[in-house]
C-alpha cells in the first residue's frame, strides 16, 4: 500500500496545491490571471476546498475555471457548487452526458469493459474503495447540465495559464489531459496514474478494466502522452505525482499494462 499523504498539500508543483484524500487528487493550479481548478473531487471535499482558500484569503468564487479530466463522480463531486458559485466548468463534449444526466449515468454512457465484482471477490481490500466514494456522495451528486464544452486538442486562451487540452480517449470516451506548457505541468486524470484503488498497484499505470471503458484506446492514448517532451511535472487524478521523464512514465504504464 503506498504511504499515507496529506489530503492537502500546497506547493505540490510550481503554483500547483494537490487537495482530495487518499483515493483521488484534485488540483488548485494559482496564476495572476485567476484561480483554476482541474477536477473537481468528491462532494464531502466541499469543506476541505473551503478552508484551503480561506487559508490563501480567496473563497469559490475566486475559481475561474473548472477544467474536468473527465466525467467519472469521483472527478465531478464540487462542479455543482462551483458552477453555481460562478466558475467556467468544462468537459470534453464526448461526456458531457455524464453530468447532464447525473453520476450513476457514467455507466450507460461510458460503460466499463468488465463488471467492477471480480476485482472486488480476488481483492476486499478493494472494497474499502467503492465504499470510499459511496461515503462521500460520489454517486448521488447533482447533476451539472450548466457546461461549456470542447472538442480535440484545442488551447483555451481565456482560461488562466491558457491550457492546451490533450485528447486521450480511453478511460472514459472524453478523457482529456491538460497542458500548462508554461510551467510543463500535465494533469492526465485516469489517463495515466500512479495508484489503482481497484487492484491496488501503485507506479505508472492506466486503471484496470473495471473502471475503464475502452482499454485499447486507453494504451494507445499513452503513445501520446509520452509525445508531450515538455511536460516537467505529471499530476494524475489518482496516486502520487511525478518529475520522471513523461516517456519513461508513458512507457512503464504501457508496460504494465491493463487489468
Amino acid at each position: 500500500m503506498p504511504r499515507p499523504v496529506p489530503h492537502v498539500q500546497p506547493g505540490i508543483a510550481p503554483g500547483v496545491d494537490r487537495l482530495g484524500d487518499h483515493v483521488v487528487n484534485f488540483y488548485l493550479v494559482h496564476h495572476p490571471d485567476g484561480l483554476v481548478l482541474v477536477d473537481a473531487g468528491l462532494p464531502a471535499h466541499l469543506g476541505q476546498l473551503r478552508e484551503h482558500l480561506a487559508r490563501l484569503g480567496r473563497t469559490p468564487a475566486d475559481i475561474r475555471a473548472v477544467l474536468l479530466t473527465h466525467a467519472h463522480p469521483d472527478h465531478t463531486g464540487l462542479a455543482h457548487p462551483l458552477r453555481r458559485a460562478g466558475a467556467d466548468v468544462r468537459i470534453h463534449q464526448r461526456d458531457a452526458a455524464i453530468l447532464h444526466d447525473g453520476p450513476r449515468s457514467a455507466l450507460r454512457h461510458a460503460a466499463p469493459e468488465r463488471s467492477v465484482l471480480p476485482y472486488l471477490l480476488r481483492r476486499p481490500a478493494a472494497t474499502a474503495t467503492v465504499l470510499h466514494l459511496a461515503r462521500k456522495g460520489a454517486f448521488t451528486a447533482r447533476a451539472v447540465p450548466d457546461v461549456r464544452t470542447f472538442a480535440d486538442d484545442q488551447r483555451m486562451e481565456d482560461v488562466p495559464g491558457a491550457p492546451r487540452t490533450v485528447a486521450l480517449p480511453g478511460h472514459t470516451p472524453g478523457s482529456t489531459a491538460y497542458l500548462f506548457p508554461d510551467r510543463g505541468l500535465l494533469f492526465t486524470g485516469d489517463a495515466l496514474v500512479t495508484h489503482d484503488g481497484l487492484t491496488g498497484r501503485t507506479g505508472p499505470g492506466l486503471v484496470c478494466r473495471g473502471f475503464t471503458h475502452d482499454g485499447a484506446a486507453a494504451l494507445a492514448a499513452l503513445d501520446r502522452i509520452a509525445e508531450l517532451t515538455a511536460t516537467t511535472v505529471l499530476l494524475p487524478g489518482h496516486g502520487r505525482p511525478t518529475t520522471d521523464d513523461v516517456r519513461t512514465v508513458a512507457h512503464l504504464a504501457r508496460q504494465t499494462g491493463l487489468h
